[in-house]
């Protein structure tokens, strides 16, 4: 955890901070080690302080031995003049997208009551940038929660059939995760077919699944708190020209985006990739969600690849490829696979098959 700290240090000597409190849990546990559900990081230049209740403070002395914890007790207001108290704090920032408004005023106001001069700095993204980077041992864990999940989808590809329910899959799906080891799922399974698969984060339900229908399977493995977050498009029976049609256009538009994607782009020229060819065969307002997103501690997570997205792609970056066309009243197809950017070109960590 000391390297990352001193990363973070370097940044808040760059926005001329003293200090910043760290309340999102993916971003507390990546610099601390700790993960229970509740507390908050203060960190200096030179201080490295947990504050967390009566609940979690032996778990928090055993995950971050770089810091020390402090044991709360009472209201916000009873603990946080201590906290910060005899650190000599001018600019304090805070995690804005995280803390909530009332949280933030009970800060100022507690800092008000001990006559603090602390100004409190809202930043963005600060710690995010920095986890968006993998160490070796992220990836080998990011690698470990994508063969899983690889497996899982190969597994339901051999266990659907007609007439099961969508939540009959996704209960295997899960099922299948658990009894292999995978920690709490990252986020809900997604199994959606037929006119539901346009639906692309659409909630499995009682409908039973069908031959010649689009069948939308989109799951993740979470291990050691790193996730995974794949999506294979099925069809039971003969496809289509139509599910043909549309399979190929988005099998292409992905392989576009693998073939041509470096290192330096930025994450909107990376969409554009896989947008193009999508709008060229006539789809494009059929594509409304982004080409892929970071993947890590949390499902979701920075690098983003959309559109007005400026932030640059580097190598040790992981992120998802899943281009889709979601045809209302028909259905959907989604592609989606996980790759990590080496020597400037990205590599696949996923490797289900995509044609069924």
């Amino acid at each position: 955890m000391s390297e990352r700290l001193l990363k973070l240090r370097q940044k808040l000597a760059e926005k001329e901070l003293d200090g910043i409190l760290i309340s999102q849990p993916e971003n507390r546990r990546y610099l601390s080690g700790f993960d229970g559900s509740a507390g908050l990081l203060l960190i200096t230049g030179s201080e490295s302080l947990l504050a967390t209740d009566f609940r979690y403070t032996a778990q928090a002395r055993g995950q971050s031995p770089d810091f020390q914890v402090v044991q709360t007790k009472g209201e916000l207001q009873e603990w946080f003049p201590g906290l910060v108290s005899d650190l000599k704090l001018r600019r304090l920032g805070f995690e804005a997208e995280h803390l909530s408004l009332a949280t933030y005023q009970r800060m100022i106001e507690a800092a008000k009551a001990q006559s603090s001069q602390i100004q409190f700095v809202p930043v963005q993204d600060l710690v995010e940038q920095i986890r968006a980077i993998k160490e070796a041992r992220e990836l080998e864990l990011i690698a470990e929660a994508v063969k899983l999940a690889d497996q899982a989808l190969e597994h339901i590809s051999n266990f659907i059939r007609p007439g099961m329910k969508e939540k009959e899959v996704s209960g295997e799906v899960e099922r299948f995760l658990r009894e292999n080891g995978s920690e709490s799922l990252p986020f809900e399974t997604i199994v959606a077919s037929g006119p539901r698969s346009a639906l692309p984060h659409a909630k499995p339900t009682e409908r039973p699944i069908q031959t010649g229908e689009p069948i939308v399977v989109d799951i993740g493995a979470r291990l050691e708190g790193y996730c995974s977050d794949l999506t294979r498009t099925f069809y039971l029976g003969d496809a289509d020209s139509t599910f043909a049609r549309v399979y190929d256009i988005v099998l292409g538009a992905q392989f576009v985006a693998l073939a041509t994607l470096e290192a330096g782009m930025s994450g909107e020229q990376a969409d554009r990739l896989a947008r193009t060819v999508i709008e060229e065969a006539g789809y494009g307002t059929d594509f409304g969600h982004s080409l892929g997103h970071g993947v890590g501690l949390a499902p979701h997570e920075e690098p983003r690849l959309a559109p007005k997205a400026s932030g640059k792609l580097s190598d040790s970056m992981v992120f998802t490829i899943e281009p889709g066309i979601y045809i209302v009243g028909w259905g959907g197809v989604r592609i989606e696979d996980m790759v990590v950017l080496e020597k400037g070109k990205p590599r696949l960590l996923s490797q289900v098959p995509k044609i069924r």
